[in-house]
């Protein structure tokens, strides 16, 4: 008889959070949807606790919406709401590009560049998902290159937000196009240590996904999976 393993709680906590966080953000658990424990249980192939507890998690990252004795159901954002976090990040984006820019190891960009390849293989293969990782992988980086341990947390914590949203704005093809460039032109700033450029490119960056976000908001296509749209 083969012996059991048992997953250390931390673990699996952290397992079931980063399942679901992808769930909600490839669209597969849409906004304003209500959440079935029994179904995600049985799809998580975990028990109810750890599955509450990382809706705990959510609940405060944003992405899910605990209702009192009703559940929890996938967090719906307003216009209003969207227009506030992504006036928010675009801050705290511009903020990490500017000190990265001063801050950042030519090890931090060599890894930088090297997901930037990455990234324009899965853009010549209209390979979405595997994109926007390596995309945010990227945004991460130049996060973590900034050397800021506050900002990091709180460009987290307004980032999980808005990341089911930022992946849809690529789902046009010219946009996602123009994304790629400016990625290019991250890249070069960095390597130029041009602290005010990535600011004010990083700022636009974000200002151009807003824009599309509530374009398809308005068209009605923000809740849609991204495979349709891909």
């Amino acid at each position: 008889m083969a012996d059991v393993i048992s997953i250390p709680r931390q673990v699996l906590h952290q397992q079931v959070v980063t399942r679901l966080r992808q769930l909600i953000v490839e669209g597969r658990l849409v906004p304003g949807s209500k959440l079935n424990e029994r179904a995600l249980c049985e799809q998580l192939q975990v028990s109810r606790t750890p599955l509450r507890e990382a809706l705990k998690t959510l609940a405060a990252e944003g992405l899910v919406d605990l209702l009192p004795n009703r559940g929890a159901a996938v967090t719906r954002l307003s216009a209003q709401d969207i227009v506030d976090t992504f006036e928010v990040i675009a801050s705290l984006e511009g903020q990490s590009g500017e000190l990265a820019a001063q801050r950042i190891t030519d090890a931090e960009l060599d890894e930088l560049r090297a997901l930037h390849y990455e990234m324009l293989a899965a853009y010549t293969r209209r390979d979405l998902p595997t994109y926007y990782r390596l995309n945010a992988l990227i945004h991460t980086g130049i996060n973590a290159a900034a050397r800021n341990p506050v900002l990091t947390q709180t460009y987290r914590t307004v980032n999980a937000r808005l990341q089911a949203l930022r992946l849809r704005s690529n789902v046009d093809d010219n946009k996602w196009k123009r994304a790629v460039k400016e990625h290019e032109q991250m890249i070069e700033l960095l390597a130029a240590r041009d602290a005010a450029g990535m600011r004010a490119l990083l700022i636009a960056h974000i200002e151009s996904k807003r824009d599309t976000v509530l374009a398809l908001m308005r068209d009605g296509k923000t809740d849609t999976p991204i495979e349709a749209n891909a």
